[in-house]
């Protein structure tokens, strides 16, 4: 009898922690969602996603001000916090920082360690390149030994490692840091989303670079769109963003400053044929 009591007693206690883990894990979840100020990791280096006004010094672009629209939609307050890629999503996944922007591709291994938002972009990649030679590039066979400019980590560096690059990084630097670094021959290209270098190479008409109109790619990693990074355990937080953004497309909100900072609306999907696919690999032993 004592035994079959215990027994009983036992499994209440049992039955009771987990009813108590439960709701305090939906506890932490609704916590994140009901907090007054938002902060939000991002870069303040990539024009025109997200970066400082020259005359005003304010941090903008379309993911800030995307950010800014959602968070006043939820009558919230954000903080944003400026840091390199990595820093970013270590931020997000260490708690400094409740979600992320910068032009971040909701991708299947991204995924894996974050809440995505609904895509607020679309894009394909290409190449920007030294102009009359190419930079000594016409054919993705020709990448090899040629110097790559990035950031450490990222699909890009990954990509063009993988095609033999050498692989030039930088930390966290503005588009011209990047465009004079090509102008000069330190670095040979830049892989990255198209639309962030034609803007790139309007901010800077005598870069003496170009588009490569030949070499416009595609890979495993871009996922559907990009989106905003959010803390893996913060459902509560993503399903609400996720509501004022599908708000924010309806009236007409998004592609308003889509148009503002593409000049045109991103939102949708691109329709550009003869993508070149490329899978990652998910080896990289880049610094």
């Amino acid at each position: 009898m004592f035994s079959k009591l215990k027994k009983m007693i036992e499994l209440s206690l049992i039955i009771m922690i987990g009813v108590g883990l439960t709701a305090c894990g939906k506890g932490q979840d609704q916590k994140a969602a009901d907090q007054k100020t938002i902060t939000v990791a991002t870069s303040g280096t990539l024009y025109p996603t997200s970066y400082h006004d020259s005359k005003t010094k304010k941090l903008t672009g379309y993911d800030v001000e995307v950010i800014r629209a959602v968070a006043k939609g939820l009558h919230k307050k954000v903080v944003f916090k400026e840091y390199n890629v990595d820093g970013q999503l270590t931020a997000v996944k260490t708690g400094k920082a409740q979600m992320a922007v910068n032009d971040f591709a909701i991708s299947p291994s991204r995924q894996k360690q974050f809440l995505m938002s609904t895509p607020i972009k679309y894009s394909f990649n290409s190449l920007l390149v030294r102009k009359g030679d190419q930079s000594g590039i016409h054919s993705w066979a020709d990448i090899k030994g040629k110097k790559a400019a990035g950031e450490a980590g990222t699909n890009y560096q990954r990509l063009a490692q993988q095609l033999g690059a050498q692989l030039v990084n930088y930390d966290n630097v503005s588009n011209d840091v990047y465009l004079k670094g090509v102008q000069s021959g330190k670095t040979d290209f830049i892989m990255n989303d198209y639309y962030l270098q034609k803007l790139a190479l309007a901010a800077s008409p005598n870069s003496g670079l170009e588009i490569d109109p030949d070499m416009y790619f595609t890979t495993n990693e871009d996922g559907d769109g990009e989106g905003i990074i959010i803390n893996k355990k913060d459902k509560a937080l993503q399903k609400r963003v996720n509501k004022e953004l599908a708000q924010l497309k309806r009236n007409g909100t998004l592609s308003k400053l889509a148009k503002k900072f593409y000049g045109d609306d991103v939102t949708k999907k691109p329709n550009i044929k003869n993508l070149k696919y490329f899978k990652i690999s998910s080896e990289y032993k880049g610094e």
